[in-house]
């Protein structure tokens, strides 16, 4: 397993926070970040083409907006054509 911190969110307090990681060996997002309330997961449950309720070991985060550039870093870190 080869996993790399590529940022964390640039708000972060002592309260929270969000970190994007990547694990080169399998090229997937590892993601920390808030649990959506129960109503927003619901809502997504609700849209979900998959028609069937989230199941254990699965849910709903919310990753704030300003982590934005964090997340495309992650990406193009994982973009074969881009290493």
């Amino acid at each position: 397993m080869s996993i790399h911190f590529v940022g964390i969110d640039p708000e972060t307090d002592e309260d929270g926070c969000p970190t994007v990681w990547v694990d080169t060996d399998t090229a997937d997002l590892l993601i920390q970040s808030y649990q959506a309330d129960t109503q927003t997961t619901a809502t997504c449950d609700g849209l979900s083409p998959a028609r069937v309720p989230i199941p254990p070991g699965e849910t709903v985060i919310r990753i704030p907006a300003r982590m934005a550039p964090i997340i495309r870093k992650a990406l193009d870190e994982l973009d074969p054509g881009v290493r």
